[in-house]
């Protein structure tokens, strides 16, 4: 008898055999897979994954034996058997269910799947084709639609599909294994409330909503329109609706809707930034009511484990990696893109639970321009081959339709797109509730100047030393306040509540910020000032004036400024959006916010990328210069980076709450961390790698329970570091040790 995983009993009496995991992963993977059509490709690969075990060398392996052994790559060799024309498809997931899916041939962090398939493996016995039957023939997956552009991008992507689906299964049933024989019963997993009943709790709250003024019968209104259009079938959607219209209630009733009506298993919100995921999931929570807690999960990127894989480990088997098995998501663009590019086991595990899902994208300009095109055409196979809705939400909708009209068309972007707001054009035009000006160049004596000329005005610039310096500059004045990254979340939505009742009750007010406050930060201004930038990012910004439309516009001042001191330049890429903005408003300066300035802004700014620069690395090309035995999956995971200087958390204790005093004491008894890490996330800040490793080597920072964790838990150590009033302090002379600027 051949087993695939042993417990501490040596009569073998309890160990799992390998034809009952073989047969179960296959039933789970064929089960994800058949969400796009493609069970038969689930139900192979999960009887060929371990196929390697039915080898003399792993089964002593089991019984005690140090002897290392692959037991993956025998099944990659069967699959190219027995499916001469596609098998090779699969022989990348199934040698790759361990490391990570590898490069075809060259050479990646991983030794390339060539190199494997060539390599000498134990002689497999011949009862594995008594145990398990493997399907006749693999076809296309079903209702699979292909482009003649990206043929090879479709296989790569449906690859990591199914590797999902393979992963995800294997994962279940040995971590079952394992639970049963620790704790007697299998370890508990996701789920949560069906759609319907989070529709009916949705519905009871948006009841409670008085149409009592303009803006909130016009919210009504939008809200309606918006979900009538539910019905329509899945596929690629904008809404473009201003700032102040209720898009994010209304972009979660369509999903519900949407997703209801065709039979689709989740809501996936993308939220550009980490700083504002813990807001719009508390957003839903609220609106979801009592099931808000147990339908809505979190999953940001701050404390990923890496591909730890352990199979004799059931505390590495619970790690922090989430598979998405629940029925609203709120996750991060980091997290969510670089997972459709991913290559390791931790962050593919969640993908075949985005098909047949409805993705809100929000604030969609945001996707990085030197990946555009890659996120695009990812974003567009879910759409077209995973029974995926994909929503584009946004007040600035970027130009990303592929048209028949060159001059109009973005190259490789959507087709068939719907609009699903009512006259997006009419809705600016009433919703519109600030003036818009630039007000020339301004050195930092004038910038203080105008901050101090108005009690209540918000100013935004383009990086966090600019921030710093003019905060300071006017510290000592009532009302002043700074908004920085260098904050941890819970200590800046402190300084909001502040800020809103200050605001509120009329006092002086005077908020210095970096462009975090622009992402969805519900605050109302008289004025803002902002640093040019990109016509996006001004629209952003003067989504924090007069939010509520309390004021005529005339009375809301949006004022542009170039930064006239040299060393607040911004960096290259925003002096180009700046640059493209100016250009538009030679056109547009009557009204730069208009839904045909936008369109022109995005337009400009795409064709003096040019198709090139965004897909700065080539990576389309890459996979289409190709063919099946050569997809460069590590390439891929490698090269696309959303933030391409890698940054880390470090954990700030100074909570007043004790919420991560106390989260930090549970890791020293944690079996896994998952919980733990999302206690844990609020009271992060993101450090540049360069930063952290100065941090680490002047002892600032140190690594919670590093036996068990390694450095996954950084914590600071020196909490002089941290300023109530500005975040995480770098320049603090303590800290340079002899260095000028660490930074």
């Amino acid at each position: 008898m051949h087993f695939a995983h042993s417990s501490a009993d040596p009569e073998k009496s309890d160990w799992q055999t390998l034809e009952n995991h073989l047969k179960a992963v296959a039933g789970l993977a064929a089960e994800r897979a058949c969400r796009f059509g493609a069970g038969p490709w689930g139900e192979a690969a999960g009887l060929l994954h371990d196929l390697g075990k039915y080898t003399i060398p792993f089964q002593r392996r089991l019984e005690g034996s140090p002897e290392r052994v692959d037991h993956s790559t025998a099944g990659a060799h069967i699959a190219i058997e027995k499916y001469p024309q596609l098998g090779y498809l699969l022989a990348y997931l199934i040698a790759g269910h361990h490391a990570g899916l590898a490069n075809g041939r060259d050479v990646g962090e991983r030794s390339p799947l060539k190199n494997r398939l060539e390599a000498d493996l134990p002689q497999l016995d011949p009862e594995w084709q008594h145990e398990i039957t493997l399907p006749d023939a693999l076809v296309p997956p079903s209702h699979f639609h292909p482009r003649r552009d990206r043929g090879y991008f479709q296989y790569a992507f449906l690859v990591r599909m199914l590797f999902s689906c393979l992963v995800d299964a294997d994962f279940i049933d040995t971590e079952s294994f394992y639970a049963v024989h620790e704790k007697g019963v299998p370890h508990a997993r996701g789920g949560g409330p069906p759609l319907d009943v989070l529709r009916d709790a949705l519905d009871k709250r948006l009841a409670t909503f008085k149409a009592d003024s303009d803006v909130n019968r016009l919210r009504g209104e939008i809200l309606s329109h918006v979900r009538a259009q539910a019905e329509l079938p899945p596929g690629r959607f904008s809404l473009t609706v201003p700032t102040g219209g209720g898009k994010t209630l209304a972009s979660l009733a369509f999903a519900l809707d949407h997703a209801i009506a065709h039979g689709m298993d989740r809501v996936i919100y993308v939220i550009p930034f980490t700083s504002i995921v813990e807001q719009n999931a508390a957003v839903f929570r609220d609106a979801l009511g009592e099931y808000g807690e147990a339908s809505v999960l979190e999953h940001h990127s701050a404390f990923d484990a890496g591909n730890q894989r352990d199979r004799h480990s059931v505390d590495k088997l619970r790690r922090d990696s989430e598979n998405w098995d629940a029925p609203i998501i709120v996750t991060t663009a980091v997290q969510f893109f670089e997972s459709l590019f991913a290559a390791k086991t931790s962050r593919c595990r969640k993908l075949h639970n985005i098909a047949g899902s409805v993705v809100i994208l929000d604030e969609a300009q945001t996707m990085p321009l030197p990946l555009l095109r890659p996120s695009v055409a990812a974003l567009d196979e879910l759409a077209l081959n995973y029974r995926t809705s994909v929503v584009l939400c946004t007040a600035t909708q970027p130009a990303l339709a592929e048209t028949d009209v060159p001059e109009r068309s973005f190259q490789g972007g959507f087709r068939d797109m719907r609009e699903l707001a009512k006259c997006p054009k009419k809705l600016y035009r009433v919703l519109k509730r600030v003036s818009v000006r630039h007000i020339g160049s301004l050195d930092d004596g004038e910038l203080r100047d105008e901050l101090l000329a108005t009690d209540q005005v918000l100013c935004i610039v383009n990086n966090r030393r600019h921030a710093r310096a003019l905060f300071e500059s006017i510290a000592d004045h009532p009302g002043v306040y700074h908004l920085t990254t260098s904050m941890y979340a819970v200590h800046r939505r402190r300084v909001l509540v502040e800020i809103r009742q200050a605001l509120k009750a009329g006092q002086p007010c005077r908020v210095i910020s970096t462009s975090l406050i622009e992402a969805g930060v519900d605050v109302d201004f008289p004025r803002v000032l902002r640093a040019e930038a990109g016509l996006d990012s001004i629209a952003q910004a003067a989504g924090r004036c007069n939010r509520e439309g309390m004021r005529s516009a005339a009375d809301s001042d949006v004022a542009m400024f170039a930064t006239a001191n040299d060393e607040w330049a911004p960096p290259p890429e925003l002096k180009k959006f700046a640059q493209v903005t100016r250009e538009v408003l030679r056109h547009h300066s009557d009204d730069p916010l208009s839904l045909e300035a936008i369109e022109a802004y995005f337009r400009l700014l795409y064709w003096q990328q040019g198709a090139q620069q965004l897909d700065k690395h080539g990576l389309l090309k890459l996979v289409e210069d190709g063919r099946i035995e050569g997809l460069p999956f590590d390439t891929l995971e490698q090269k696309f980076r959303m933030i391409e200087n890698s940054q880390r958390a470090v954990i700030i204790p100074v909570d007043e709450d004790g919420i991560a005093s106390g989260a930090l004491r549970e890791l020293a008894y944690a079996e896994g961390v998952g919980g733990i890490a999302r206690k844990l996330q609020p009271y992060t800040v993101q450090v540049p790698q360069q930063g952290f490793v100065a941090l680490e080597r002047v002892g600032a920072i140190a690594a919670v329970e590093p036996d068990k964790f390694g450095d996954q838990f950084m914590v600071l150590v020196n909490e002089d570091l941290y300023d109530k009033r500005v975040g995480l302090n770098w320049s603090n002379p303590t800290f340079r040790s002899g260095e000028s600027n660490i930074w």
